[in-house]
């Protein structure tokens, strides 16, 4: 179901993007989980159209916020698993068992088959060191994995279980309260598939990969086709679909592979609701998603009764389907399937990291099985590695096809332009190229000086006149309006216009005078072949299945077009400014194109004058663009020389004027020039060609300037062409820094390939992971030549356990050299890491290896540039400082860890003392300090569970997103404030609405208490201890509403206090981390960088007598009650 909203004012792009974003998906998880919820109900009477259209139609009410709840519970804590493998949860620190599934026993052969031995049968139970249930070096294996900070890197770990010696891959994901070890059997045949195998997989993913990547640009069908073949290819699955998700949620197959005798789904459109948002989640979290069976029977997993809550399933390769998925597999007659997600940059996240912009999900590789079908983890693995990098080249088509859409509007920009300065602002609908080229739409309406232009679909001049008094009506205080559904957007006659038109882009011109945009519905677009289905088929739109989703879609687009296009708005936003510009200077006189008097001689000097107003106009305009432009006559000499060209090139407007263009271009545009002229003097305009231009004066020391140029033909009353117009795009500094770039290549190649003793060992791997330099120190000190290394897979063919290349120690050697390398292509800063293996004559070298990211001109990695360091006398000093670093970090980190346990203890006793508190009967006031002191608990708690501060200081933390009290939580903050505040003897002033008390939101209610309760300390911290001093709280709530029935709350949070404030020290450390940053001073960056992932923002504000923290966050609105 498509709830979201697309109702905007046309002036800018929205500033709040993420916040709609996270609006929009609460929004549809309530919808979601509302359908599952019907879907359970009444499994026998579900009708799946209908059910999706009721929610459409009911999209503000209310769900409770427990069905919401249990319907999260139900998709990430199912504590169902499916049956072709099994699960063990262990803590982190002491191995021991925290949950295992039913089958664990009967698969590891725990089950005793004779008589029953006592070891063997207690050996998997709640409490149990997991260890003992593998072989030693299994275990061993295992253990090591776990300490790594990114575990998922290394899997699978191939492990044995100790009773038997049977295989299996051990799959481990982190969870709150340890790991969750998925256990896949493995053939014994297939043993060596972590060495060999897996080299296997990887090749056979580079033929796909290199495939992919030989396609030619601006083609992304033709890319999803390859990637559908490549993937059946790889995993045998009978059909393989590239879905795609809309921005309104919704979902169409743009790619199928399948066998011959499959109904098709290619085309297929289905509403947002197929694929919920708690399963979009989990795809962001795991990547590969495999059901063997659909129909097989999930096993239960039993956990310890002393955890809080269900065990998190969310990473889990064993994740059992949901009924309703599983019924939906059943009814398109498919048994086993294989989805992979697909994701690209989030050019909407505002916030860019070092680590790079966000991650969206662009969509899914599904494949589906008739039959039961399972898929080692190797295999699995290479698939998802063909689809990262299908995620890099979409990206990169993608940012094409929004250059391409934006030169189009440039050009028909232009040529509107040119219109207007004939015939403004009829032109614009009357002549061709029209308002209709400009952005893609159904039909145009000029409604200008009580008169009417019509163009394609559009409402009736009736109709148009009743939009336009509503526009004045409600919408007076904006440019214009944009919506993707005039019914949502709140317009009365929506419903008798929506077989014409359902979207709306509209700006006003003046008070009066509008210019509209048309889209009809989306489903008069929509063509699949798979609704063409028997008539008989009663059954068609109750059940879960593709037909009946294609049904729902239907329904829920029947009031909605197309969305609007941040791109679109601008072209449509620029051209209002031009209209607007073109008109204000005229206002006296506009009346010239559409009002008829007779040409006696007042009516000729009337035109004169009118003409030269015009003329002025257009030469304002042209002197102040932003662009270069300049004119010739059909001589070729300049008449005409705009700001921004003498700026560029240093010549001034006189100096330019009646030189012939030939003497002002370098010697290799000179032909080119005077072939665009001689075209444009017989009526041909050549776009976008490049031109070399002199620079003058202080600029000839900066080189020539480099123009895109489009050629616009000058015209006298007769249509004759008496001259050409240039108007260019300055690509200077563009194509200088790709010379530098090439040069710097060029460069970069000599000294690699350089043979002298001087150039260290150096060799390179693309992004795929294969080697693609070697150099010669390298061939010298490892004795492998360079051919025998280049294009082969680095980490596993070069270096490996096998003899072919050189031969390194251990595995773990391998998994940290593949650590180090994904880590580097994915964006991270290289580590120097100690590095050893044996040459080709079985001699062992020591060396550093040293790993940095090698880019493009665009600034894309491209691959890793490697050194080797070899181990000399000083060097082995510096290794032995430091290990030594290393083992007094490992200490102190296990001393932390021995604190955070300790402090537990007693906040475990604090938290089961208040359980029983709630128990009894207490008044309204012990219990709101009871509410009180349980957020606080949670909040402790919280900070204690934070082993990974990296992904706060790198800004990838995971928000718990939850339904809370705004008030609640404020309460919670001043109660940590007070104590202190007393100690200090200061006046705590707390400022809150009335309205505050009655507002629940949607977000990390724990998060915030984090950032304000810290900023607060050090506030009151830092202000002097008198009874004259004060510590103010404030917050000021603004709601906005951005769709039907969706709410964002805007928050500005104050925390004053006396001068002389918070060291400006302690402020520079908030925003700058430091390796000799202070306690203070930690907490207020770990602060900060929680506000920016919240995408809010925060300033510290220095006044004379007062200095502030000043917080700004927004959150979805829940819901509001009304204030007692």
């Amino acid at each position: 179901m498509s709830t979201s909203k697309s109702t905007r004012p046309t002036s800018s792009r929205s500033g709040s993007t993420q916040s709609r974003q996270i609006a929009r998906k609460a929004a549809q998880t309530s919808a979601d989980a509302k359908l599952h919820t019907d879907y359970e109900k009444s499994e026998q009477t579900f009708n799946y159209s209908s059910s999706v259209d009721l929610n459409v139609s009911n999209g503000d009410s209310n769900v409770p916020s427990s069905t919401i709840s249990a319907y999260l519970q139900k998709m990430q804590r199912s504590q169902l698993i499916q049956p072709f493998g099994c699960l063990i949860a262990v803590d982190e620190q002491s191995f021991t068992v925290l949950g295992y599934s039913e089958n664990a026993s009967e698969m590891l052969d725990l089950t005793p088959h004779a008589v029953p031995n006592i070891e063997q049968k207690d050996a998997l139970r709640i409490g149990a060191d997991a260890r003992t249930l593998f072989r030693s070096s299994s275990a061993a294996a295992l253990q090591k994995a776990t300490n790594f900070g990114e575990v998922s890197l290394l899997n699978p770990v191939l492990v044995h279980c100790r009773s038997s010696g049977k295989p299996f891959y051990a799959i481990i994901h982190r969870i709150a309260v340890g790991f969750v070890i998925d256990l896949e059997p493995v053939n014994p045949a297939d043993v060596p598939i972590t060495a060999a195998g897996a080299l296997k997989s990887y090749k056979l993913a580079a033929k796909a990969i290199s495939r992919l990547q030989s396609l030619p640009s601006g083609n992304i069908p033709l890319l999803c086709d390859i990637l559908a073949r490549e993937v059946r290819e790889l995993t045998g699955y009978d059909r393989v679909m590239v879905y795609k998700f809309h921005e309104d949620e919704h979902g169409e197959v743009l790619s199928e592979c399948k066998k011959s005798d499959l109904e098709p789904y290619l085309g297929l459109h289905y509403p947002a609701t197929d694929i919920p948002q708690a399963s979009r989640f989990l795809f962001l979290k795991n990547k590969v998603r495999m059901i063997c069976d659909c129909s097989a029977a999930p096993v239960k997993v039993i956990q310890d009764e002393k955890l809080g809550q269900p065990l998190s399933f969310c990473g889990s390769t064993l994740r059992a389907p949901h009924g309703c998925h599983a019924q939906y597999m059943v009814n398109m007659g498919s048994v086993a399937s294989l989805v992979m997600s697909v994701t690209v940059n989030d050019d909407d996240d505002e916030m860019e990291t070092e680590k790079g912009k966000g991650r969206k999900l662009w969509g899914l590789v599904v494949c589906h099985h008739t039959r039961s079908r399972f898929i080692p983890f190797p295999l699995r693995y290479a698939c998802e590695f063909l689809v990262q990098v299908f995620g890099i080249q979409l990206n990169k088509e993608v940012e094409l096809g929004v250059q391409m859409r934006e030169k189009h509007i440039l050009r028909t920009q232009t040529m509107l332009c040119d219109m207007l300065l004939r015939d403004a602002p009829v032109g614009i609908v009357t002549q061709s190229p029209n308002v209709m080229d400009l952005v893609k739409c159904d039909g145009a309406a000029l409604f200008y000086k009580n008169k009417f232009w019509l163009l394609g679909t559009t409402p009736t001049e009736a109709e148009i006149r009743d939009i336009v008094r509503w526009l004045i009506e409600y919408h007076d205080g904006t440019t214009g309006l944009s919506t993707d559904s005039l019914m949502e957007a709140g317009y009365p006659g929506a419903s008798s216009i929506r077989n014409e038109v359902c979207g709306m882009a509209a700006i006003n011109i003046n008070s009066e005078d509008f210019l509209f945009w048309f889209r009809s519905q989306t489903a008069k677009e929509i063509k699949w072949g798979g609704a063409k289905h028997d008539p008989v088929d009663n059954d068609d739109g109750r059940k879960l299945h593709p037909r009946s989703s294609f049904k729902a879609f239907l329904e829920v687009v029947k009031w909605r077009s197309v969305p609007w296009e941040d791109v679109e708005m601008d072209a449509i936003h620029s051209l209002q400014l031009i209209l607007r510009e073109s008109l204000q200077s005229g206002a006296v006189n506009d009346v010239r194109t559409i009002v008829t008097v007779p040409m006696g001689v007042d009516s000729k000097v009337q035109g004169m004058e009118e003409l030269c107003t015009v003329t002025n106009e257009m030469v304002r305009l042209i002197e102040t663009a932003s662009v270069p432009i300049f004119a010739v006559d059909s001589s070729g000499n300049v008449n005409g020389w705009n700001s921004k060209a003498a700026e560029l090139t240093g010549l001034d407007v006189q100096q330019a004027i009646g030189k012939p263009l030939a003497h002002l271009v370098e010697a290799n545009s000179v032909e080119v020039v005077t072939n665009m002229l001689n075209l444009s003097l017989r009526g041909e305009e050549e776009k976008n060609i490049e031109i070399r231009l002199k620079s003058f004066g202080d600029q000839a020391n900066y080189g020539p300037v480099i123009l895109v140029v489009n050629a616009c033909c000058s015209r006298d009353i007769q249509e004759n062409v008496i001259g050409v117009c240039f108007v260019g795009q300055d690509l200077t500094r563009q194509k200088m820094v790709m010379d530098k770039y090439t040069r710097m290549q060029g460069d970069y190649v000599t000294i690699v390939q350089n043979p002298s003793d001087l150039i260290p060992p150096i060799f390179m791997i693309d992004d795929s992971g294969r080697c693609s330099e070697w150099n010669d120190s390298m061939q010298k000190l490892t004795g492998l030549k360079r051919d025998e290394a280049i294009d082969k897979i680095l980490a596993g063919e070069v270096f490996g356990l096998h003899k072919f290349g050189c031969r390194i120690k251990d595995e773990d050697t391998l998994t940290k050299l593949r650590i180090l390398l994904n880590g580097v292509i994915a964006g991270q800063d290289g580590e120097k890491v100690l590095f050893g293996f044996f040459d080709r004559q079985g001699k062992h070298v020591d060396a550093l290896l040293s790993a940095t990211k090698r880019m493009d001109a665009e600034g894309k990695i491209t691959g890793v540039l490697c050194f080797l360091h070899v181990t000399q006398p000083d060097l082995q000093h510096a290794l032995q400082l430091q290990g030594m670093s290393e083992y007094a970090s490992a200490n102190s980190l296990q001393e932390l860890t021995y604190i955070r346990q300790e402090i537990k203890n007693p906040l475990n006793g604090i938290m089961f003392t208040r359980s029983l508190m709630e128990a009894s009967e207490l008044s309204k006031e012990h219990q709101q300090l009871i509410k009180s002191s349980t957020l606080c608990q949670e909040q402790l708690a919280m900070i204690l569970s934070d082993a990974n501060l990296e992904s706060v200081e790198e800004c990838y933390l995971e928000m718990n997103i939850l339904e809370f009290s705004l008030g609640e939580a404020l309460e919670a903050v001043m109660i940590q404030g007070r104590p202190l505040c007393e100690e200090r003897q200061l006046q705590f002033i707390q400022d809150l609405p009335v309205e505050v008390s009655s507002m629940y939101l949607y977000g990390d209610n724990l998060r915030l208490q984090q950032i304000l309760s810290n900023f607060l300390i050090n506030t009151i911290r830092f202000t002097p201890a008198s009874k004259d001093s004060s510590v103010f709280f404030t917050v000021i709530p603004r709601k906005q509403r951005i769709g039907n029935g969706v709410y964002v709350v805007h928050l500005e949070f104050r925390i004053a206090h006396s001068a002389p404030g918070i060291p400006e020290a302690l402020i520079q450390e908030m925003f700058h981390h430091s390796q000799g940053v202070s306690r203070e001073g930690l907490g207020l960056y770990i602060s900060q960088k929680l506000v920016n992932i919240m995408k809010g923002t925060v300033q510290y504000l220095r006044e004379p007598q007062t200095s502030s923290f000043i917080v700004f966050v927004e959150f979805p609105l829940a819901r509001q009650i009304e204030p007692r």
